[in-house]
């Protein structure tokens, strides 16, 4: 017992020596604030704002397998007028609706692809602008596709249109892509890359939307960060299935379908089988963030090495969006039972989206979740899987590029690595691309946030002009 006492009070002391390290060094650790707001001349937004306008008056709702391509030939058309210099100046080719621009450079050793797509997903719902008004009040653009993503096209597109007007030509190859699929994850970023595959291209940087300029990106962390998003988590469309008999509802058996899945759904919601890791990228945001928070969470986020058991508590509790970023995640989407309420189903399903995070990749994680649905007598069937997309280096040239471009374009905006819980185009870019980066450069707040894919979808118009001058930077910057 005698010894007992010893470990345990020399553990102690450990314990409280790590303590005191850590808050040391959280006392020592400067202090910082974002000071970055978007502050931009009236009548260059103002104009901005117009092109937008105009491109989301356009209606380019796109809908899972269903080629719409004289849709988009339409939307081109808008472009051209908006655009006149990009479709006179650079070599375009058009695939099924589909964009690629050619801008031959100085060189050809480290080409780069800017890149955001032309579909919306469908407005539903009353708003308080009609969703393809383009209305401009109360210093924003409205309607769909304003944030997602017809903003950032618009601004790579006006970035070249700009520099095309003062004769400049880009030290390396500028290649400019905008597919019509991406909503659904359908063919067109595919058929791109295959055109560039056809021409034996490899990119040294392609830059998609996904992360983006965030107003308080975590709780507590208070005002704009750039949070550049470094990889995607792979995704996954599963339908597990329970059988019997059937049968009156007036004499139930145990263990009918819907019993049996909604067991299933209730032990995956409360008990996750996916386990939770803090990945780098995840751990040098944290570092990153730390600066910007109060001493609470300055003391945690600044010392990961200690407090990652914490972090990965309480990440979920912090937001959904965090908690997704530790962990492969699955969410219940549809359900079937029977078609008559006195009737027991002979068959009932619930659908489901997974996302799979590296450390538990597709094979595994579908693998997990087989295991459990088997517990209650489930079949399950994928019906569509990708695995996720492999992390840019974060302490890469690429990377680097994209964070000294941020900082030259948006002075006193703090910059982090970020993970991409949704799904872009920039996925099927990783064959012919190591270093692809999700970072639209517009300012999304709560309400930009909540707009995309939702009611009163909308961007402040007083961003545009610094969106459009980040890829201006980034064109002009030596590779």
């Amino acid at each position: 017992m005698k010894y007992i006492g010893l470990i345990l009070l020399a553990v102690f002391a450990v314990i409280i020596v790590l303590l005191l390290i850590a808050v040391l060094r959280t006392l020592l650790m400067p202090s910082k604030t974002s000071t970055y707001v978007a502050d931009e001349p009236e009548e260059e937004a103002l104009a901005l704002a117009e092109k937008l306008s105009k491109m989301i008056q356009y209606d380019t709702t796109s809908y899972a397998n269903v080629a719409e391509v004289e849709k988009f030939l339409g939307f081109h058309k808008v472009l051209e007028e908006l655009f006149p210099l990009v479709h006179e100046k650079l070599e375009k080719t058009e695939i099924d609706g589909n964009l690629l621009f050619y801008w031959k450079g100085k060189n050809s050793e480290k080409p780069i692809l800017l890149m955001s797509h032309q579909d919306v997903v469908p407005a539903e719902g009353e708003w308080v602008h009609a969703p393809f008004s383009g209305d401009i009040a109360e210093g924003k653009v409205w309607g769909r596709g304003a944030s997602d993503t017809k903003c950032s096209v618009m601004a790579f597109f006006q970035a070249v249109e700009e520099l095309l007007s003062e004769g400049f030509v880009p030290p390396t190859d500028v290649y400019l892509a905008s597919s019509c699929t991406e909503e659904w994850g359908g063919d067109g970023a595919p058929k791109i890359v295959a055109e560039l595959q056809r021409r034996g291209i490899e990119l040294f940087l392609v830059c998609d939307e996904g992360g983006a300029i965030i107003t308080e990106p975590i709780g507590g962390i208070h005002g704009n960060f750039a949070m550049v998003g470094v990889f995607e988590k792979g995704k996954a469309d599963v339908k597990f299935t329970a059988r019997s008999n059937g049968g009156h509802a007036s004499a139930p058996s145990k263990g009918t379908p819907i019993a049996r899945l909604s067991a299933f759904v209730n032990e995956v919601e409360t008990h996750s089988p996916f386990r939770k890791k803090l990945l780098p990228e995840v751990s040098a945001m944290f570092t990153e963030l730390a600066p910007y928070a109060g001493f609470g969470m300055k003391l945690v986020f600044g010392n990961v090495w200690l407090f990652g058991p914490v972090l990965k508590a309480v990440m979920p509790a912090i937001s959904a969006q965090a908690g997704a970023m530790l962990k492969t995640t699955i969410a219940f989407t549809v359900q079937k039972g029977s078609d008559a309420y006195n009737v027991l189903p002979q068959e009932a399903y619930v659908g489901a989206n997974m996302r799979f995070i590296p450390h538990q990749g597709e094979k595994e994680s579908l693998e997990i979740i087989k295991k459990v649905a088997d517990k209650y007598g489930l079949e399950t069937e994928v019906l569509h899987a990708n695995d996720y997309t492999p992390p840019v280096d974060i302490h890469g040239e690429a990377f680097h590029l994209v964070e000294q471009t941020i900082a030259d374009t948006f002075p006193g905006l703090p910059s982090s690595p970020y993970v991409m819980t949704g799904a872009t185009d920039a996925q099927f870019y990783q064959p012919i691309c190591k270093n692809c980066i999700r970072f639209a450069p517009v300012v999304y707040g709560p309400e930009q946030m909540k707009g995309m894919h939702g009611l009163n979808e909308n961007i402040e118009y007083n961003c545009l002009p610094g969106a459009v001058r980040f890829y201006k930077n980034l064109i002009r910057a030596e590779k």
